[in-house]
């Protein structure tokens, strides 16, 4: 992890600039971390089905519907 610059020597414009990187680099930490929750509640959802099921089924996933909802930057669509 990076140390801040010594801020009080920082211009306006340069705070400016390394807010907006920051922020930038968290929304892109932000979408990863969506994605890899996205993953583990299907895996854990499948380990469940099959653990329910004695290991002989899979559980049903609306792929497109996920991909959308993975995809999206914004707030999850309300539930149907």
């Amino acid at each position: 992890m990076e140390i801040l610059p010594d801020l009080p020597t920082l211009s306006t414009d340069a705070l400016r600039k390394l807010l907006r990187e920051l922020e930038q680099r968290e929304d892109e930490i932000s979408y990863q971390r969506r994605i890899l929750h996205g993953q583990i509640g299907i895996l854990r959802s499948e380990f469940v089905a099959r653990l329910q099921k004695g290991g002989e089924r899979s559980l049903e996933v609306d792929v497109e519907k996920l991909s959308e909802i993975l995809s999206s930057k914004g707030p999850l669509p309300p539930a149907p």
